[in-house]
């Protein structure tokens, strides 16, 4: 189980559809972005293939330094693009004889394999199993169709809709984790993956409403993201610790987060065309162990009663807005969430014909 109190706003979890709204009015009311983040010679960057309008996940590579793997989410085909850190693609990877459903996250394996998880569900865990399609780091950076391994999945306790998968970095095991607007569960996978049978997930903890996550390269910290927060969790015996929020840049539809190859920055992807990618670097406690200085504590000690991730509202978030922009914020997300529920609505009623 996760240690400490994930807070009361990663509780609220809102519906891709409400968080589209919030961004639109956003937008719509003139809200402007961060300004774009440098850390060790890591910046913003803006994915410019017309190709790439559903950005889901996000792996940077360890043997193309600069390059960072995405796909799009449902509606694409096969394809997994490698981006460099100007946005330009410079890959583009067929899967052959995949026929994909729904992707919305990769990792990368300590085997050098790549890890392309075919997981998401929107029908509230309709599918008996789920996919995870495995292929060797291509050496080349250059359009090509490769081979890759089918691993069939399902979970212990049912079908549920899931966007964020991360493969341990040291022992190479397989983690889920599951998206509920009640919350979700984080799934561990068998020590070995199985090729030829159903390879069977079981629940390790409780997390919030995730739409990503990564493993730091030495393996031992874990980010998940939502659409309006980010956790640090220090990783330990297979099971999660939290640290505490880490800073999150505003985005249109924040679907994907990957460690850069060093470790010591975090980036964080949105959806949409002509997409942002955001570095975040990490500090004192959040850093990963393998790059943290000598003699510096290993974990950040949580405030009394718990650690509460930052919102869109708070000091910690804002950087010491005012009282009126904390009112305004707040008068935002109610007219986005209203807007939200008109948007479900709507879809619930086409999705029942009436």
């Amino acid at each position: 189980m996760v240690r400490s109190n994930t807070g009361d706003f990663a509780g609220r979890r809102l519906p891709r559809a409400c968080a589209a709204a919030l961004a639109a009015v956003l937008v719509a009311l003139g809200a402007t972005a961060p300004p774009a983040l440098a850390a060790d010679g890591v910046h913003q960057f803006t994915i410019a293939d017309p190709r790439i309008t559903e950005s889901s996940g996000l792996a940077a590579s360890t043997a193309h330094p600069g390059v960072y793997w995405t796909h799009n989410d449902s509606d694409d085909g096969p394809y997994v693009y490698g981006v460099d850190s100007t946005g330009r693609t410079v890959a583009t990877i067929t899967l052959r004889g995949v026929k994909p459903r729904d992707v919305e996250a990769i990792s990368l394996g300590p085997d050098g394999r790549l890890y392309v998880a075919d997981i998401g569900d929107n029908l509230n865990g309709s599918w008996p199993e789920v996919w995870i399609y495995a292929f060797a780091e291509p050496k080349d950076l250059r359009d090509q169709t490769v081979d890759a391994v089918r691993y069939r999945v399902h979970y212990e306790d049912g079908p549920r809709n899931a966007e964020a998968l991360m493969v341990h970095p040291v022992t190479g095991r397989v983690y889920i984790a599951s998206k509920r607007e009640q919350g979700g569960n984080l799934y561990q996978g068998p020590e070995t993956l199985s090729a030829t049978a159903v390879n069977t997930f079981r629940k390790v903890a409780e997390v919030p409403w995730v739409t990503d996550g990564a493993f730091s390269p030495d393996g031992t910290r874990l980010v998940l993201r939502g659409y309006f927060w980010a956790n640090l969790y220090r990783w330990q015996d297979a099971a999660p610790e939290l640290l505490g929020p880490v800073d999150l840049p505003f985005q249109r539809q924040g679907e994907s987060v990957t460690f850069t190859a060093d470790g010591r920055t975090v980036l964080f992807g949105s959806e949409g065309k002509d997409s942002p990618v955001s570095p975040v670097p990490l500090k004192d406690s959040q850093l990963p162990d393998g790059v943290r200085p000598t003699g510096s504590p290993s974990a950040a000690p949580a405030p009394s009663g718990g650690t509460t991730p930052a919102t869109p509202g708070s000091t910690e978030a804002s950087g010491g807005k005012s009282d009126d922009d904390k009112v305004s914020g707040r008068g935002l997300l109610v007219l986005a969430l209203v807007v939200g529920g008109v948007v479900l609505a709507g879809a619930r009623k086409k999705r029942r014909g009436d």
